[in-house]
This record gives C-alpha cells, structure tokens and sequence, in this order.
C-alpha cells in the first residue's frame, strides 16, 4: 500500500508558478502570439471583416495563394548534424547594403484603414530591426511624411505607372529628394484583379457607413474609435478616391504599360530599380537586359491573375537565366522564418513580407508589426540552426527542396 501525506507548502512553492497578470490589454493580446498564424487570428478578431478580407484576401478562386502556400509546404530540409551552430549570421545583402534579415516589408496599399498608425508603425519597426521597408503609391502616409518619421531607415518606393505620366515623374522625383533608396516598379497590374471578397464586402476607400459597417463597428469599437478620431485617410500620390480598390486601379493605372516605359524609368531614376511583378524566366531576363537591378519574382500575392505561376517553383529556372546579373527576391505565399529559409536556399537572394506585419500591425500597431518581426526573426535563426548551417550566405540547395521535385537515391533496404 502506498503510503500518501499532504505536500507541505514550502514542497510546492519550487513547483508551481503563478504569471503575474498582464494589465495592457495590447501587451497581452501580443503575448500569446507565437506564429504569424496567430496573429492572424488575432488581426480577424480586432477589424472589420471587410479590412480583414482586403488583407487576407486574393483573387477569385484564390488558388495562386493556396497554391504559392501549399508550395512552401512542400519543401524538405535537409540538415545536417554535429555542426556548431551556437550563434548564426542572418545578415545579408540586398541591393548592395548589408541588411540584419534575410527580407525586407513589402509595399501594401492602404495601410492606415488595417490600424491608424498605418506606414509609420511599420518604418520604424524596420528601422530598428535594420531591414528595408518599402512605401506604395497606394500607400496612406505620404513619401514626406514616412522619411520625417524614419529619417535612418533604409526606404524604398514602389511604383504604380499611371496613365498621367507627369504625375507618375513628379512622384519618382518626390522619392529622390526625400532621400529613397530604390525604386520598386510593379508590372502585374494592367487592370485590377477581381478580389470577390472585396466585392462581397461592398468594400471603398474610405469604408463607408451603411447599415452592415454600423453593425460591424458595434463588434469593433476600438478600430472605428481610431478611423474616425484619427487624420482621415489620406495617400501617398492623391488626396482622396470615392470607389472601390478595384475601380481605382482601372482607372489610374496604365494598360499599355511596356519595355519603352521602363526605359525610360531607367534614365529618370539613377539609383536601385527593382522591377516587382516578374512571373516568367523570359520577362526576368528581358527587365534585366533593360535595365533593372533586380525582379521582384510575385504573383501579388495571389491578388491578380488567379493561377497564376508558383514562384518557389519559378525560382530556380529565373536563377540560372540570370545568373549573378541582378538580384532576385521573392514574395507571395511567404508565412513563416522557415519559408523564408527555403526561398534563400532554392536562390533567391532575400524575401519580401507583407501579410506577415499586417497581421501583426491589425492585432497590435506598432508593437504588432514589432511582434511579427520578432517572430520571423525566431523562425529565421532557429531554422539555421536545426539545419546546422552557420549563416544565410552558407544556404543552397543541398539544405532544401520542393519534396515533389525531391530524387531520392538512398539504397533499398534488404
């Protein structure tokens, strides 16, 4: 018989913990994010469905997401073991520059309606993490105002052509004398993709106020609170646009967009020209043969052409055309540290993030995007380390491949 006895307090006190409690409301919301899934989760709960749906969301089907999701999925490591890996290196270069990560914040377009501290949040948590961050046209804080708040940041300009072309060069010009590094020019929006989530949301620029957005701000008072306590939505390149996203591509932006274009961005911007928008071997080699200091492999994330090309499977056919010629980042589908790994490893020279530090600056602003770099970060150094591989410049393709490309050629066994 086993003989029991009442454990005395001064026995238990070494065993149990008790976590202080958390009074910042944002604080803990963030803490018990451990995966950029969860900030996602957070980020569906704290907006409006229709600002959820607009970030979340991609055209159609949205098969060119599951698709670009499902072929990180895909990928099999191959570490290996007794190496040192006590400390790695996750610094890199991207665009001549050396960065502290492995990728950059992608540009998105109507950053303040996510969270009202919008851009401003994200530069400042790309400049302490010394990471590039990059500001669209559709952006909610103006090429100005983003270098005043970020003055050390590494600030890149993504570009929209429009149909006006003067007003196109006055915005290239208005990035040059605020200090940009480079220059981002997105070619795969001819016309704009059809975001059914969007259209199902009756969704406009600014949200408007009818009786299902009434209905949705009683579930979410505090992001209604912030919009309309807070400056008004505002952009990078126009003051204000009546419609939908879809009906504002359409109508500013140029259909007719071709090589004599970029030319002639070329001669108008001396510095880095990256060129976003790349989903085939032959246009990656011809935007470099005119000019371009590196493609931006992306299929918008998923929010244009549905099945449209997988870029992790692209990746490394555009590699061998282009060689060491210009530089090749990746995005669309990217969700974790560990997709970012992979992306290095099958040749891309960094990544580009959006959703990611949307999903952070919907749960939390500023602290958000912090968290979701923080994660990122994590996920980035403890890959390295699992694979037993010291630093991002040691990764190829003997650490990773897309598993339903993968040969094996281990021996029967008897």
């Amino acid at each position: 018989m086993v003989k029991r006895q009442l454990p005395r307090w001064s026995e238990l006190r070494p065993l149990l913990r008790v976590k202080p409690p958390q009074l910042d409301p944002t604080a803990r919301r963030l803490s018990a994010a451990h995966s950029i899934a969860d900030l996602r989760a957070i980020a569906r709960r704290r907006t409006p469905r229709a600002v959820f749906d607009y970030t979340d969301g991609a055209a159609e089907a949205e098969i060119s997401l599951r698709r670009a999701r499902q072929a990180f999925r895909d990928v099999e490591f191959r570490p290996s073991v007794l190496r040192d890996v006590s400390e790695v290196d996750t610094t890199t270069v991207v665009l001549g520059k050396p960065s502290a990560l492995p990728f950059s914040f992608a540009p998105t377009g109507f950053t303040r309606m996510m969270h009202h501290e919008g851009e401003t949040a994200v530069a400042r948590v790309a400049a302490r993490a010394g990471i590039p961050y990059a500001l669209s046209t559709m952006g909610t804080t103006s090429i100005e105002d983003l270098a005043a708040v970020a003055p050390g940041s590494r600030r890149w300009f993504q570009l929209y052509l429009w149909r006006d072309r003067e007003a196109s060069e006055a915005l290239v010009r208005r990035a040059h004398d605020a200090r940009y590094e480079a220059l981002m020019l997105t070619v795969d929006t001819p016309v704009g993709g059809a975001r059914l989530r969007d259209a199902r949301n009756g969704l406009t620029i600014p949200p408007e106020l009818t009786l299902r957005t009434i209905l949705d701000a009683a579930m979410h008072p505090a992001w209604w609170f912030n919009l309309l306590t807070t400056e008004p939505l505002s952009f990078a390149s126009f003051r204000h646009w009546p419609g939908t996203a879809h009906d504002l591509i359409n109508a500013m932006f140029d259909p007719s967009l071709n090589d004599t274009d970029l030319v002639w961005l070329r001669e108008l911007w001396r510095g880095p020209l990256l060129v976003k928008g790349i989903q085939n071997v032959d246009d990656a080699r011809r935007v470099v043969e005119l000019g371009a200091d590196g493609v931006v492999l992306s299929n918008h994330g998923g929010r244009q052409l549905d099945r449209a090309p997988t870029m992790l499977e692209l990746l490394p056919r555009v590699r061998e055309a282009i060689g060491d010629r210009a530089e090749i980042m990746l995005d669309s589908g990217i969700t974790s540290g560990a997709d970012v790994v992979a992306a290095i490893a099958l040749g891309a020279d960094s990544c580009l993030v959006g959703r990611a530090y949307l999903y952070g600056l919907m749960a939390g602003g500023e602290r958000g995007v912090q968290r979701a770099l923080d994660i990122l970060r994590a996920e980035v150094v403890r890959t390295l380390q699992l694979l037993g591989v010291h630093a991002i410049s040691d990764l190829d393709t003997t650490h990773a491949a897309l598993r339903r490309h993968c040969v094996h050629t281990d021996p029967p066994t008897a």
